[in-house]
């Protein structure tokens, strides 16, 4: 298994630290972390657009002019398509862009997002966040210690508050719980941070799996 070089919050060595090998060192799977990424996209879309049709439109409700005899074209309503103000023909109309994405194929997008960045060198372990009140002059001290540049995602704890609060104001940060590590975060960050605590192992992945469906099978095994 590789390992990473485990920093405090100043950036001096404290320790190194095994990354899982099932988690971190998989070959990337592409294909798969396109079609996640897209349907994780696709579910953002709120899908509230809506044209009227042209029994939707107000008004038309009597014949504009009389069937035959006037030289013009027959019609039978001004709120038909052909007419301004009239309602659209095959318009959008509200609707769920959502895409069903199975659960084994959405923990092999994640695993080969954060084997891309491992093998790039850009994860970085931290011994653990020393905030004693949230500021933001200090979590931007603290990445310029870890030599994080660009977009990073960091991953805490949910009861950090002051982690959260301290990296809040920072556009180029995101910071995300455990539990909400997916691959589009991971995707789109240069640096992806975790502390120890935080670090995903194929074991907690497979207790939380086995705690929402019972019967599904490990994360470390993957389809063939």
């Amino acid at each position: 298994m590789a390992s990473v070089d485990v920093l405090s919050q100043i950036g001096e060595p404290a320790g190194s630290v095994e990354l899982d090998e099932a988690t971190f060192g998989i070959e990337p799977n592409t294909a798969v972390m396109h079609q996640v990424v897209t349907a994780q996209l696709a579910a953002r879309r709120s899908g509230t657009q809506s044209t009227r049709t042209r029994a939707e439109a107000r008004g038309g409700g009597a014949k504009p002019w009389r069937q035959k005899g006037t030289g013009r074209a027959r019609h039978g309503s001004i709120r038909s398509p052909q007419w301004r103000g009239g309602g659209v023909a095959l318009g959008p109309k509200p609707r769920s862009y959502a895409q069903k994405t199975p659960r084994k194929m959405v923990r092999l997008a994640l695993r080969s997002a954060l084997s891309d960045r491992a093998a790039d060198g850009r994860v970085v372990v931290v011994d653990g966040w020393a905030f004693e009140t949230p500021k933001t002059r200090d979590a931007v001290a603290a990445l310029a210690a870890l030599g994080v540049e660009g977009r990073a995602l960091v991953v805490v704890d949910r009861g950090d508050e002051n982690v959260w609060k301290s990296f809040a104001n920072l556009p180029a940060v995101h910071v995300l719980s455990t539990g909400e590590l997916n691959a589009y975060d991971v995707l789109v960050s240069d640096f992806v941070i975790f502390t120890r605590d935080t670090l995903p192992t194929t074991q907690a992945w497979t207790h939380t799996a086995q705690m929402v469906e019972p019967d599904a099978d490990p994360v470390g095994e993957e389809e063939e």
